[in-house]
């Protein structure tokens, strides 16, 4: 996911992208915690996508 993507989306996008992101990443640390996650740099890119998320909604709710 990039950001210029995210930039392109309203906040409404945002708010429900960051749902999702949050709802993957849950599902990943109980995969973690279980011993079932394969690919653990998932969890790291999951972390950097929710933070990019979270960055975008700043700089448009400042620029409002």
């Amino acid at each position: 996911m990039k950001a210029s993507e995210l930039r392109s989306k309203d906040q409404a996008a945002l708010q429900s992208e960051l749902n999702d992101l949050l709802k993957a990443h849950f599902s990943l640390r109980m995969q973690h915690g279980t011993q079932q996650l394969g690919n653990t740099s998932q969890l790291g890119k999951v972390k950097r996508d929710i933070a990019r998320v979270k960055t975008i909604m700043r700089e448009k709710v400042a620029q409002s």
